[in-house]
């Protein structure tokens, strides 16, 4: 057991004195023998352990009764996804250091170096939300309508708070420090918690709202749960990355970006996401002239996509890295150079507005 789980004896022997991990018998030598379930609790144990939590931690969250192994499974992968972000945010800001040392060049500030280090993939895109990212009224619309007569609102994953509605009484959860410091004055006041333990009674609110977070998520369907949990009508407008093909709607994936496949391959389907709530889904269409700029909004301008500050306000680039981006931007400004963009999408500037998969969950 020691050799498979890549521990010493001494390890498991504290865990057994502890109670964190009992093993169920002991052989007739004296060994101890652990069962398929007390090797499933030992998997737990060291993958929370990994991810740096205290043994007292481990053992609350390991014990605690409001969960079944599913339900932390689910937990786990949310917080390695989370560490998988932060470590793309690392890596990013690292190549960008290594090119600027390359060319004898540094831009990089002290600041920036450490900031890095402590970051989540919020707090290194935030900063280049206001240039690009408001609210697009023709998509409010359809979410304040989706909210009905609710009078109070819960807006998780709030960042700076561009879809909230004017006319209810918002309350907004966001985990991001650089995100609740771009709120603006007069905004709603914002708790620092996130959508899997929002720090709220059930039932606490009318109605709560999502808008382009839950995939910034470590555990999106804890967190649509919560959701349910905590208010009376739930409304989320999300992605779809179920449908077969889905990879195809968008130019901009097909043709320049497969790595934005790899994103979402463990992404919850939109039947998975719709029975978290108890809801529906309905289709969002992306109007031509979209205010908001997050990734399918400039789907006939594509011109935009060469702009460093647009990307920059896209999680989507920080997280397929600075190869796959720079690969991405230069093969789209050859083909806009050369013709081949406006051939290969001609039937695109015909329409008004595009069904690329964005999906208004309501229940």
């Amino acid at each position: 057991m020691a050799e498979l789980a890549a521990v010493s004896v001494r390890t498991l022997h504290h865990y057994d004195e502890i109670g964190l991990v009992r093993p169920s018998a002991r052989t007739s030598g004296g060994y101890r023998a652990y069962s398929a379930a007390d090797v499933e609790r030992l998997r737990e144990v060291l993958a929370f352990r990994r991810l740096g939590f205290g043994l007292r931690e481990i053992a609350d969250l390991v014990d605690d009764p409001a969960t079944d192994p599913i339900a932390r499974l689910h937990r786990l992968r949310g917080l390695l996804v989370e560490q998988r972000d932060r470590t793309a945010v690392m890596v990013t800001a690292i190549d960008k250091e290594l090119e600027e040392r390359a060319m004898g060049v540094r831009t990089t500030t002290p600041e920036d170096q450490l900031k890095v280090f402590g970051a989540q993939l919020y707090e290194a895109i935030g900063s280049a939300y206001p240039a690009t990212r408001r609210t697009e009224p023709r998509i409010a619309e359809r979410i304040w309508d989706a909210l009905g007569d609710a009078r109070t609102v819960l807006n998780v994953g709030a960042g700076t708070g561009s879809y909230e509605p004017p006319d209810r009484e918002v309350t907004a959860v966001e985990p991001s420090a650089v995100m609740r410091a771009q709120r603006p004055v007069g905004a709603a006041p914002c708790v620092a918690a996130s959508a899997e333990r929002l720090p709220f009674a059930d039932q606490s609110f009318d109605a709560a709202m999502a808008v382009s977070t839950v995939h910034h998520w470590p555990d999106p369907v804890a967190g649509l749960r919560e959701m349910r949990r905590v208010a009376r009508r739930v409304v989320v407008f999300t992605y779809d990355a179920s449908t077969t093909g889905w990879l195809q709607r968008f130019w901009l994936t097909r043709d320049y970006l497969p790595e934005f496949a790899g994103l979402l391959a463990d992404w919850p389907s939109l039947a998975d996401m719709t029975r978290a709530i108890g809801g529906s889904a309905e289709p969002v269409l992306v109007p031509w002239d979209c205010a908001d700029g997050f990734f399918e909004a400039h789907w006939r301008r594509p011109e935009a996509y060469l702009d460093e500050r647009v990307r920059r306000a896209v999680s989507v680039w920080t997280r397929v890295g600075p190869r796959a981006e720079q690969r991405a931007v230069n093969m789209l400004r050859a083909d806009l150079a050369s013709g081949r963009w406006t051939e290969r999408n001609r039937d695109l500037v015909a329409l008004d507005a595009a069904e690329l998969g964005l999906r208004l969950l309501v229940a």
